[in-house]
């Protein structure tokens, strides 16, 4: 995003794809598709008009052929998929920022949703979530956390695929009835730490995370698509009830990075953008991670660029972000702030120090006077340099402002051509069945896997009846498939660069 002059950016025209415009008041704001990558964030109290800023920003960089994916928290991004009307507050801005080429517009959207509701279902399997992750998630303990790095390891030797909630569970209750083979050979396995990681996984699942586990798992690719007419599909993550599991929505858009990073390959600095990531609600990713985990964040920020990949953090202030990852995002789109405490004096003054000084406005007074719609913007220019602060209007977005009825958030699911992909859910042979085959243990000998302590070989049953509603779903079920394969390297890597990154 790159803040520039009417007749600097004439100039840039000559040299870039065309600029976006963001907002204009005595200049006009633009954001430059080259420094798009270089992350950025969207900061404001509620209601200053965060959200219409991320729906302009979406709009136009899908116009650019530049795929974007953000989770909606509130339901009225789902707008950007039908044109906007030229009515209210809408038609005064245009009226007053003279956009005399503003027309109506939806854009290609698609509908995802973790909990499988209101859009295609979001899978990914238990082995590429990773311990890591999984621990998070599940708040567990140092000792609880050894306990599931012990499962995973357990199933990487022997090439069973934890790919469900029904996987890992089975594989921990083998665990705890031969905790004393396993312990002599792994470290102290405690029948208490097991016990606990299966409740914390019950809790889970009757929150509905288990339908987030299981294939197909996603296809990153199938996020950074276009469309018939070369436009960027936009993704959007329903997540107006996800949002109030709170540490979920966090550990699943943690993942999605790690695999954006890991799977991407380096592309250095290219004249737009290959995806745009939009995090709302960000601070959420933060509350109460270790120091171990935000740094192993800020890792992936400062990285990521390079795979192509441009990351806007959206939050109410500056200060819900570390300052490792706040110093990575050189785009800067503050909204009003309110100082009513002393800690939002703090956050005021902080959010004025973060831009670069213009000597014609008072930053730390402007900040708390915005009205709804305008921002304070400090972005990158040409040679990546960040430009003085200005204050602007935003441009209205082109779309919808507002959610959809049913009717049309059905009409916008029947458009999609990935559904085929996802929409039906597949169980293959994976861990849970190989262990159904395992006798149960006895007292004189662990039946089971060889190379255990005192292991003998066990008498097979008839693994046990699992529904499975299709046995293939063609191109999703083998990417499925090479992606769990049961090699000891390929299950550790594709467990994602922040579980990659932990073991170092």
């Amino acid at each position: 995003m790159t803040l520039i002059s009417v007749d600097s950016c004439e100039a840039a025209f000559m040299t870039d794809l065309a600029p976006l415009l963001i907002g204009q008041s005595t200049v006009k704001t633009y954001l430059l598709p080259r420094y798009a990558n270089r992350h950025g964030l969207i900061a404001g109290a509620t209601g200053t008009g965060k959200t219409v800023t991320l729906q302009t920003l979406a709009e136009q960089f899908s116009k650019l052929g530049v795929p974007v994916f953000m989770a909606d928290v509130k339901g009225d991004l789902a707008g950007l998929s039908e044109p906007g009307s030229l009515s209210g507050k809408i038609a005064e801005r245009v009226q007053m920022l003279k956009l005399e080429n503003w027309l109506p517009r939806g854009n290609p959207v698609v509908f995802w949703d973790l909990l499988g509701t209101g859009g295609h279902p979001l899978r990914t399997t238990i082995t590429e979530m990773g311990p890591v992750l999984l621990t998070r998630l599940l708040e567990l303990s140092d000792a609880q956390a050894g306990v599931m790095n012990v499962a995973f390891k357990l199933a990487d030797e022997e090439g069973l695929l934890l790919l469900d909630f029904d996987d890992l569970r089975a594989l921990l209750g083998y665990m705890s009835e031969n905790a004393k083979a396993i312990s002599a050979r792994y470290g102290q396995v405690s029948g208490v730490s097991i016990g606990t990681i299966q409740r914390a996984l019950l809790a889970l699942e009757n929150e509905g995370a288990q339908q987030f586990f299981g294939e197909p798992a996603l296809d990153i690719n199938d996020l950074m698509r276009l469309d018939a007419n070369g436009l960027g599909v936009i993704g959007i993550l329903r997540a107006e009830t996800l949002i109030l599991k709170p540490k979920l929505y966090s550990t699943f858009l943690l993942w999605l990075l790690s695999e954006l990073f890991e799977r991407l390959p380096e592309v250095g600095d290219l004249d737009k953008p290959k995806l745009v990531f939009f995090f709302d609600e960000a601070h959420l990713l933060f509350n109460d991670a270790p120091p171990s985990l935000v740094q192993r964040i800020e890792q992936v920020v400062r990285l990521i660029r390079s795979k192509g990949v441009g990351i806007y953090f959206v939050t109410q202030s500056p200060t819900d972000l570390p300052d490792a990852v706040l110093g990575q995002l050189g785009n800067r789109v503050q909204h009003a702030l309110r100082a009513f405490t002393p800690r939002d004096q703090k956050a005021v003054k902080s959010a004025a120090e973060t831009f670069v000084p213009n000597p014609l406005l008072d930053v730390k007074a402007v900040i708390t006077q915005l009205g709804v719609g305008e921002a304070l913007v400090s972005t990158l220019q040409q040679g990546g340099i960040p430009a003085p602060v200005e204050r602007v209007f935003v441009i209205p977005p082109v779309s919808r402002l507002g959610s959809l009825t049913d009717a049309e958030r059905a009409q916008t699911a029947l458009r999609s051509t990935i559904g085929s992909k996802y929409d039906a859910s597949v169980n293959r042979e994976s861990a849970y069945e190989r262990l159904q085959q395992r006798s149960a243990p006895s007292s004189s000998a662990v039946a089971g896997w060889p190379g255990l302590p005192g292991a003998t070989p066990a008498a097979k049953a008839p693994p046990a009846a699992r529904a499975s509603t299709r046995e293939s779903v063609g191109e999703a079920f083998m990417k499925s498939a090479m992606r769990s394969i049961g090699s000891n390297l390929g299950r550790s890597v594709i467990r994602g660069v922040m579980g990659s990154l932990f073991k170092r």
